[in-house]
């Protein structure tokens, strides 16, 4: 059995130092005494002059905080490296990471994940009608915090194993909203993530989708992102 564990770390090693090597690294600094975010990046293979391309961006749970600039890659960016998924679904990705002891929906940690956002957003390359927010956890938390302080930016919101303020979330109806949570999870209860469908059903978000997995504690992403139209949806939808 400790052989097992060595080598599943092992290999789980291996995977996220390939996963490092692709995404190029860079920092984005937080104004007004806002933190310095530490980011991964990833663009579309190719890139035509005129050619416009959706942002997606990937927010990490509590165990990935950090200033190594690697850790976010766990969870998720592999995603976006496997070939059929970029070939079908090409993008700029962008994967910051959260200082230990922060969380996303700090108001010195949201206001620089949106500015970072925000500049991505005015590349020529990007469309900025097509931008997607996926979060995992913490991640999912930092979303539903995030969407209501902008939810002109945003056109899809994928919010797993989360939990939200539920009385500040109509103001996001209009953002096209895909909620994930496993109903045996004890870290993050599933009542969370089904406390924010209703308030968003009542609010008349249109485009809703609420998928609970039966017997699935908290690592609720991996059958997420295993959803046979995971990224197609996503990736189907446009900001009115």
């Amino acid at each position: 059995m400790k052989h097992f564990i060595f080598a599943l770390l092992a290999v789980c090693t291996l995977s996220l130092q390939a996963q490092v090597k692709q995404y190029a690294a860079d920092v984005h600094k937080g104004e007004n005494g806002n933190v310095d975010l530490p980011y991964r990046y990833l663009a579309p293979e190719a890139t035509p002059r005129g050619v416009k391309y959706p942002l997606v961006i990937f927010l990490h749970g509590s165990g990935e905080r950090g200033t190594d600039n690697e850790k976010q890659l766990f969870h998720g960016s592999g995603l976006f490296l496997n070939p059929v998924n970029q070939e079908k679904y090409p993008a700029y990705v962008i994967i910051p990471q959260c200082p230990e002891g922060k969380t996303w929906k700090r108001d010195d940690v949201a206001p620089t994940v949106i500015s970072l956002i925000e500049k991505y957003k005015n590349l020529p390359q990007v469309d900025d009608s097509r931008i997607y927010i996926i979060g995992l956890s913490m991640g999912a938390y930092g979303i539903y915090d995030i969407v209501t302080r902008r939810p002109d930016l945003f056109a899809v919101a994928v919010p797993i194993c989360g939990e939200g303020n539920v009385e500040k979330l109509p103001v996001a109806k209009d953002i096209a909203f895909s909620i994930y949570h496993g109903d045996a999870d004890q870290a993050v209860p599933v009542e969370g993530s089904r406390e924010a469908y209703v308030a968003l059903k009542k609010a008349g978000c249109k485009n809703l989708r609420y998928t609970e997995f039966a017997g699935t504690t908290h690592n609720s992403w991996n059958p997420a992102f295993n959803t046979p139209d995971f990224l197609k949806w996503i990736f189907s939808k446009r900001r009115k």
